[in-house]
């Protein structure tokens, strides 16, 4: 049986085409902005979309990577690399193509690391995406290379 938040291991996930795990990831950042907003803003529907589109185009999405990619463990990386330079049957009208390369990436790394079940690690990259306070995460992805190793 299928339900949300049915973990796949690692390996399965790795073997998964990137584009796959940022479609993923795309659905996991929306959901995580739109859900910050409803409960930060007492806007409509209307504002509360013209908020997220900030964070979720592909220009927003490479202002949080900027922060967060030196704190991504080996695996995160490779993820990212593979997702950056693969074949995308779409282009983005807003971006630039290396904007929208570098956000494939990183929504395939919220995608890789939510339906492995590392909801932890979502929370922990994206709230330094947010405030720029990287030292708890840095401490963890230390702590995983190692494990890696």
């Amino acid at each position: 049986m299928f339900s949300l938040r049915t973990a796949v291991d690692r390996q399965t996930a790795r073997q998964m085409n990137p584009v796959v795990l940022a479609f993923v990831g795309d659905a996991v950042y929306s959901l995580y902005v739109r859900e910050k907003l409803c409960l930060s803003a007492g806007v409509g529907t209307g504002e509360l979309q013209r908020r997220s589109v900030r964070f979720v185009s592909a220009r927003g999405q490479n202002e949080q990577l900027d922060r967060i990619a030196p704190l991504f463990t080996e695996e995160e990386s490779d993820i990212f690399r593979r997702a950056r330079n693969a074949r995308k049957g779409t282009r983005s009208k807003s971006a630039t193509v290396a904007e929208y390369n570098r956000s494939t990436g990183f929504e395939a790394v919220l995608g890789f690391l939510y339906i492995t079940g590392q909801i932890g690690r979502i929370d922990e990259l994206l709230d330094v995406a947010e405030s720029g306070n990287a030292a708890p995460a840095m401490e963890n992805a230390a702590s995983e290379r190692e494990k890696e190793e």
